[in-house]
């Protein structure tokens, strides 16, 4: 290998378009997908006061915003409920007629090529807040299986694109796989949380789908944040369950679980930006403390440089509309 001064790093460096040139990862508006908070109700359009630029619709006013997302060429949207009324079994999840059910009908009527992504969880639809069955105090797993199924075939039988269950139940992938499969829906992939861990970047979030557990935590589903081995035991179950695409949530602290991953499966990987790792850049920013673009496309390039292939972030429309409104470089050859 040569050495200094025959080789000289800064080299390639030096202009816009050398480092453009030789640029290791770039992040496009293709690799990202935009959460959106489904309200049940009519003419709803309420910013969430700890997530600023970030809204809850209800499906009447859907068609203007899947719009503006499929004009900025954001490939996906990933849909979060919010019901009206919730109850131990969280029985609305999985309503013909459900908040989902209704938004997945009003996005594919407005935009049938935008892929529509649905959480699959019972949290946001529970009483209890928790994201299965409640049996003698606990998460019962098993009897949160048939559920959780039931909630993604009726979103994909409303038009949904991909199911994406964030339950972290044990076998939740292989059931909904087998009920989809016995549906005559084997051609409907799954987007599995296959490491979702217990983290304290949620809240936000947690506020905007009024989906927080009235009792306890989940740290008895979710996984310890200090585990990495762990996180490729899940990987690995929920490929061998039918998963097509996995996920790491959330992604900024969890970066080595994301190039481990990586280097370790052959498949497709998806990365959450989280609720709180978005409220933190947007504090900051409004403080004035840190160039906004800047620090969001160092974060989202970290992301995709890690080993993700998709990122799901809150920052998805305002980095499409910079990355179309970035002045294309001039090319550093000679044109002929």
């Amino acid at each position: 290998m040569a050495v200094f001064p025959q080789m000289r790093l800064r080299r390639l460096r030096r202009t816009p378009a050398l480092r453009a040139l030789v640029r290791e990862n770039r992040v496009e508006a293709g690799d990202l997908i935009y959460p959106l908070f489904i309200e049940e109700g009519s003419n709803i359009r309420q910013e969430i006061s700890s997530m600023p630029g970030i809204f809850r619709f209800s499906p009447d006013r859907l068609p203007a915003e899947v719009k503006e997302i499929t004009a900025l060429n954001i490939p996906g949207v990933i849909l979060f409920g919010i019901p009206q009324k919730k109850d131990e079994m969280g029985s609305s999840a999985y309503d013909r007629n459900g908040v989902v059910q209704q938004a997945i009908r009003a996005i594919k009527k407005t935009a049938p090529d935008l892929i529509v992504i649905t959480d699959v969880c019972l949290c946001e639809y529970t009483s209890h807040g928790h994201c299965g069955v409640i049996v003698d105090g606990n998460v019962d797993n098993d009897q949160s299986l048939p559920l959780l199924s039931r909630m993604a075939l009726s979103h994909v039988e409303a038009g949904a694109d991909i199911v994406a269950p964030s339950d972290m139940m044990d076998g939740r992938v292989k059931a909904i796989r087998q009920t989809l499969d016995e549906g005559g829906l084997g051609h409907v992939p799954i987007l599995s949380y296959a490491a979702k861990y217990a983290s304290g970047f949620y809240g936000p979030f947690r506020d905007a789908a009024e989906s927080a557990p009235q009792f306890g935590d989940r740290r008895s589903y979710q996984m310890d944040p200090p585990n990495l081995r762990e996180a490729l035991r899940e990987v690995e179950a929920d490929i061998a369950e039918g998963a097509d695409i996995i996920m790491v949530k959330p992604a900024l602290a969890y970066l080595d679980v994301i190039r481990q991953v990586r280097d370790n499966f052959n498949c497709p990987i998806a990365a959450y930006n989280v609720s709180g790792e978005y409220a933190m850049v947007k504090a900051a920013a409004k403080e004035g403390w840190l160039d906004e673009k800047q620090v969001v496309l160092e974060i989202l390039t970290a992301i995709k440089r890690a080993g993700a292939d998709i990122i799901l972030t809150y920052h998805a429309k305002d980095v499409a509309r910079w990355l179309q409104s970035a002045q294309p470089l001039r090319s550093p050859l000679p044109s002929r």
